[in-house]
């Protein structure tokens, strides 16, 4: 069975048991916002404990603070009332393993999916490629650890973000589910 297939059979099993799930309200009920990656291993549904309504979650590739991140986050507290905010990056995250430079130069080379090896990422495709990519800051990783210090220090010194929002700042381990407190990063969002 294709994907695509696999997908629509799963949503109709979902709507079959979708129940009352219609008349959710559309503030998250708990009143958080998470931003995180979108990392396939990572289900914040189940490391945070939400049910569906509960919650916003941002995803984007290494749950930076993004402009666009940074405009959901907004438009979550002054449109629909969050009141805590999470930035919850994680171990062993593939904006990891590249550069600026090194995506720049593949994507010029060919538009195919690269092949990650030992010694990073090789392009495999033919052509063509586009020279556009070395054009976009793809906001990779240094360092795990720092790099939600830098997310949550750029919420925080925001204008549009208001002081009195909590920001905290968490590293999920991959091996063992377990979020981890950034301190740094924490201390940083500290509400004023």
């Amino acid at each position: 069975m294709a994907v695509l297939e696999e997908v629509l059979q799963a949503n109709r099993n979902y709507a079959e048991s979708f129940g009352t799930k219609g008349s959710l309200a559309l503030p998250p009920a708990r009143q958080f916002a998470i931003l995180t990656c979108m990392d396939a291993r990572l289900d914040p549904a189940q490391y945070a404990g939400l049910k569906e309504g509960d919650a916003h979650v941002i995803r984007n590739a290494g749950g930076r603070a993004s402009d666009d991140a940074i405009r959901s986050l907004v438009i979550s507290y002054k449109l629909l009332g969050t009141k805590e905010w999470f930035v919850i990056h994680h171990t062993d995250c593939g904006m990891e393993f590249f550069t600026n430079s090194v995506i720049g130069n593949l994507l010029a080379n060919s538009l195919e999916t690269a092949v990650l090896g030992p010694d990073g990422f090789t392009d495999v495709g033919q052509g063509p490629g586009s020279e556009e990519g070395k054009y976009i800051h793809w906001l990779t990783i240094d360092d795990p650890i720092q790099s939600v210090v830098e997310d949550v220090q750029r919420i925080r010194k925001h204008p549009l973000v208001p002081a009195n929002i909590p920001i905290y700042g968490y590293l999920y381990d991959v091996r063992s589910g377990r979020l981890i407190e950034v301190p740094e990063a924490t201390t940083a969002g500290t509400a004023r």
